[in-house]
């Protein structure tokens, strides 16, 4: 059986990587939180190891110790105005973090690397979050190719009830006050379940040979803010209301930016399109307009419900 070992496994999208993969993998989650790590291993029944991705040693420990076979490396900090107002430890977790599992990987042949990223990465670039992330893109699609180890990224827009994201903090909120805050209600997002994040993830691993050396994403719908509000308030009662705003917001969302357009191919997957950026080759067949949460399909009344009324168990 091969080992996959994941990089901020112990998160929301590593604990439900580890549910889907556990029956054909050895999967080993990691992380620096250990009260996050016990959860973890409770929750998912599967080993965890303590890992600090921005001190090589310990990567190189933990990597030494379990010989993974594919590297999925979902760790980074992610929360957007963090890492306007700390720049430093944003660098240090998504950037020098990304290089010390790329070196590591490469050091001890390991065959597969997936990093996970993000549609704030996509060009025009808005804040340090999206920036370290676009960074990691390209440290990794261009470390394939200099030895037998394949690198790729995929890119996701915000997936549903993920640490962090609007839904577990707007649930709070409505059940403490009965009142949603919204930092913009005129913003447009894309939104996707977290089965699609993992099967992402799994697209890539399944098709590495074509993946490799690209960040691989997917078509997603979006949704503007303020139709989820209503949705939410119609069907649980209670109000919303305008809040501040947060530095490094911007009101759309980019999966595939206008500068990317003559490096990024159309593919199809599992009757899915896929988009496939190869940042220095230019491709055959460009897709012809940029995807942004401004020009996407909307989801519909019924595709909010299903998102708001099913978060995950932890959130229930």
């Amino acid at each position: 059986m091969k080992t996959i070992l994941i990089t901020g496994g112990t998160g929301f999208l590593g604990r439900n990587l580890a549910l889907k993969l556990k029956n054909e993998y050895r999967v080993i989650l990691t992380g620096r939180n250990n009260k996050q790590n016990l959860f973890a291993t409770k929750y998912t029944g599967c080993q965890v190891a303590p890992l600090d991705i921005t001190n090589i040693e310990s990567v190189r420990d933990v990597f030494v110790e379990f010989k993974p076979d594919i590297v999925i490396h979902a760790a980074a900090t992610k929360f957007v105005d963090l890492a306007e107002k700390y720049p430093m430890e944003c660098v240090d977790v998504n950037v020098l973090g990304s290089q010390n599992v790329a070196r590591v990987a490469v050091e001890r042949a390991v065959p597969s690397v997936i990093g996970i990223s993000t549609d704030k990465a996509a060009p025009p670039v808005r804040n340090i979050y999206g920036m370290s992330k676009s960074v990691m893109e390209r440290i990794f699609c261009a470390m394939d190719g200099k030895t037998t180890t394949k690198f790729t990224a995929v890119r996701y827009g915000n997936v549903a009830w993920s640490t962090g994201s609007v839904l577990p903090i707007w649930k709070k909120m409505h059940e403490e006050t009965g009142i949603i805050g919204t930092t913009g209600p005129e913003m447009r997002r894309f939104f996707f379940s977290v089965d699609e994040a993992v099967q992402l993830v799994i697209t890539a691993m399944d098709n590495i040979d074509l993946v490799k050396g690209k960040v691989l994403s997917r078509h997603m719908k979006a949704a503007q803010i303020e139709d989820i509000l209503q949705t939410w308030i119609e069907e649980k009662g209670g109000s919303w209301e305008k809040i501040d705003g947060r530095p490094g917001e911007r009101d759309d969302e980019f999966l595939i930016g206008d500068l990317e357009l003559p490096y990024t191919e159309e593919v199809m997957m599992g009757g899915i399109r896929h988009y496939l950026i190869s940042f220095n080759d230019k491709v055959a067949n460009p897709i012809s307009f940029g995807l942004s949460s401004a020009n996407t399909e909307r989801l519909s009344r019924e595709e909010i419900l299903s998102i708001i009324n099913n978060p995950p168990i932890e959130e229930r």
